[in-house]
């Protein structure tokens, strides 16, 4: 058996959340265009509402067609939309919704995870312990530079002989074409070669009568 006070008093505490959980603005939909721009139906329009809320403020989006009511109690809220909703006003149906907030996140800006600080170089903030990786030595194949070291000009050295499935991989060592004919400067130098440009083709203009 439950006792039936406590039973009493949990079922105000419920009551009291759930009022306190209800908005306390409304959204009046598909207002008519004349509440915008005449003043007496805007005073009648608030009127309707105040009558539950003398405390009721209003916010006008003519653009949208929708007024937003502010009240001071989540309880007259819900009673202006139960006696107001689908009424009539200046020969046209109104419709109110209650207004929900939706909080997204924090109001101010915060800092990004530090898990994602790692997409900053560097860190922004590294954790506790943080150091950074030195980079990989590189890999020398000594065995290729000597081999290559002991080629002389036109000759090739065969890196990896050829399968049925794989090509072969052929070093070539390039001729020496140093002493082909270049100048050479009083200090010693060579001369930098002689750009050629490509000669553009004849154009013969065709007259057209």
């Amino acid at each position: 058996m439950q006792d039936p006070e406590n039973g009493e008093g949990e079922g105000a505490a419920t009551a009291e959340v759930q009022v306190n959980e209800q908005p306390n603005a409304l959204i009046a939909c598909k207002v008519p265009e004349e509440v915008f721009n005449a003043r007496h139906l805007k005073e009648q329009f608030e009127a309707l509402f105040q009558q539950f809320d003398a405390g009721a403020s209003f916010q006008f989006f003519k653009s949208f067609r929708r007024v937003r009511i502010n009240f001071t109690d989540a309880l007259a809220a819900a009673e202006a939309r139960v006696k107001l909703h689908k009424s009539d006003f200046n020969g046209k149906e109104m419709r109110l919704y209650f207004a929900q907030s939706v909080h997204i996140g924090s109001p101010r800006l915060e800092p990004p995870k530090p898990e994602k600080q790692f997409l900053i170089s560097p860190p922004a903030s590294p954790p506790v312990g943080w150091e950074q990786s030195q980079d990989a030595t590189p890999v020398i194949n000594y065995d290729l530079l000597c081999a290559v070291s002991k080629l002389g000009p036109g000759e090739q050295y065969e890196l990896h002989t050829g399968t049925t499935t794989t090509p072969s991989v052929i070093v070539h060592v390039c001729e020496d074409d140093s002493s082909g004919g270049e100048e050479e400067t009083e200090g010693g130098k060579r001369a930098r070669p002689k750009i050629i440009q490509t000669r553009r083709p004849d154009y013969a203009p065709s007259v057209k009568q």
